[in-house]
């Protein structure tokens, strides 16, 4: 097997040898261009805090530490904003010798704030899986600004799978660019393609939208269903700037048109602490083919979801925010993001997740 990210057809390949396993079928779809999604299980677990699970400790030992009660999901439960949940996952890995893992929210659970972390036996790291892991997954939800309502097979996490050596250098990745570019205009390229934050929108002045402070639930397994004034305010300014509050949650968009070509993947990565007071989200991975045009040209932006820290502080147009991370593929997807499987953000501009009306 050629070092990169395992592909579509990889990630089958591991299913069926029996380093994925999982308590119920797999379904349909459920493989992506780079990436498998994650089912949640039918129990939760309320914990008093976020934890890691460290050397010699399993995840069971901690929840008999931390658990204040136990929840069944079989028929739909709320998990309640600023509340700290564990559930186990319907997956289990027993990941072969050089292969490590790495697990993201999904752009929809990122999009309402949903801080959604994998967490594994033995682990120091959240979202990561060492070389050679074998045993059970699970997730830690903590709802940030809406309480949701979940139930079991929920996908609301997605991991890949890399193998050797992934990641592709400044001087390559500028070869990249020349060769089939990766973003519209000039590539700013430094530990990753950086990418900035657009607040002189071509038409009209909005920017972006505001969580509201005090909500109804949002059920998760709804889509297209719920009206974005009763959530959500509109952020609009005139004068490409617009100061972050602390502790509110940005919806956003970034500047630059991205595309991950066929060959590659890219995670979302966020830029150095000392720029500001905020953060561009936990982090995210983009497929092969999104964005991608195989005409040529950069297609899509990326939705940037923003949380204030400390301190008020001002945003400016085009303002560095974050950066794009490419990683080579170990081959090419049989499927891509948006062309060959329904993608729900292909070609997007400021968009908020699928679960609100347009």
């Amino acid at each position: 097997m050629n070092n990169g990210v395992l592909s579509d057809d990889q990630i089958s390949a591991l299913i069926s040898g029996g380093a994925i396993t999982a308590t119920t079928p797999f379904e349909n779809g459920q493989v992506q261009p780079a990436s498998l999604d994650l089912r949640l299980g039918s129990r939760a677990y309320r914990v008093r805090a976020s934890f890691l699970t460290g050397h010699g400790q399993t995840v069971t030992d901690r929840l008999e530490q931390f658990t204040m009660h136990e929840i069944d999901l079989t028929d739909g439960a709320v998990l309640e904003k600023n509340c700290v949940y564990v559930v186990p996952l319907m997956e289990a890995l027993a990941l072969p010798a050089g292969m490590t893992a790495a697990a993201s929210a999904k752009s929809s659970t990122g999009r309402l704030d949903l801080l959604t972390r994998i967490i594994t036996d033995n682990g120091v790291e959240f979202d990561r899986v060492p070389e050679g892991y074998s045993g059970p997954l699970y997730v830690e939800i903590c709802p940030r600004s809406f309480s949701v309502l979940v139930q079991p097979g929920l996908m609301l996490n997605q991991i890949i799978f890399r193998n050797g050596k992934t990641f592709i250098n400044d001087e390559d990745l500028k070869a990249l660019h020349a060769k089939t570019p990766i973003v519209d205009g000039t590539a700013v390229i430094s530990d990753g393609l950086g990418f900035s934050v657009d607040l002189k929108p071509t038409s009209g002045d909005l920017v972006g939208y505001r969580a509201k402070p005090h909500t109804g639930v949002i059920d998760l397994s709804q889509i297209a269903a719920y009206d974005p004034a009763e959530y959500w305010e509109e952020v609009r300014t005139k004068d490409g700037h617009i100061i972050l509050d602390p502790g509110a949650f940005y919806i956003l968009v970034s500047r630059e048109a991205i595309a991950i070509p066929p060959d590659c993947a890219a995670e979302m990565a966020p830029y150095i602490a000392m720029v500001g007071e905020f953060r561009v989200h936990y982090a995210g991975f983009f497929d092969p083919g999104f964005g991608w045009d195989s005409a040529g040209g950069a297609g899509s932006r990326g939705v940037l979801e923003v949380r204030c820290h400390e301190a008020p502080f001002v945003l400016e147009h085009g303002q560095v925010v974050g950066r794009l991370v490419y990683e080579h593929m170990s081959q090419t997807p049989a499927a891509l993001y948006g062309q060959d499987i329904k993608s729900n953000y292909q070609g997007q501009g400021l968009k908020l997740s699928k679960h609100f009306k347009s």
